[in-house]
């Protein structure tokens, strides 16, 4: 994950960050943002949204939209890489790097470490 545009150089109005994601993948579990729009752009491959429960999968080109309040999850269920832009309005750089710090620690993080952090950025499972 590479971030194309922080809170702080986006005037605080929003985060881009491109992701590659690995053949067959997890999805992140099912969440949706309180007060978050989320967007994706498949660059390349193949990617699975699942838009509450329902299921759609994009390639070259592909965006959609994702309301704040919208549970969703996404990944690469196929067999070669992807990559996809994704934009929050508002930022959530901070969320991620918060997150890279939980999963680069010597143990794995718990599910209510996980929890707690989705808690302060607004997100909550679904």
């Amino acid at each position: 994950m590479v971030f194309k545009a922080l809170a702080s150089t986006a005037a605080g109005r929003f985060s881009l960050m491109e992701r590659t994601l690995p053949p067959g993948g997890r999805m992140p579990p099912a969440h949706h943002h309180i007060d978050n729009d989320e967007a994706y752009y498949v660059l390349d491959g193949n990617v699975t949204f699942l838009l509450d429960e329902e299921e759609a999968v994009g390639s070259v080109g592909y965006w959609v939209l994702v309301p704040g309040g919208l549970a969703h999850t996404f990944g690469n269920r196929a067999t070669t890489p992807a990559r996809l832009l994704v934009i929050h309005a508002p930022p959530l750089d901070a969320y991620f790097a918060e997150l890279h710090n939980l999963w680069h620690r010597d143990e794995p993080p718990s599910a209510e470490e996980e929890r707690a952090l989705m808690a302060r950025h607004g997100m909550r499972p679904a």
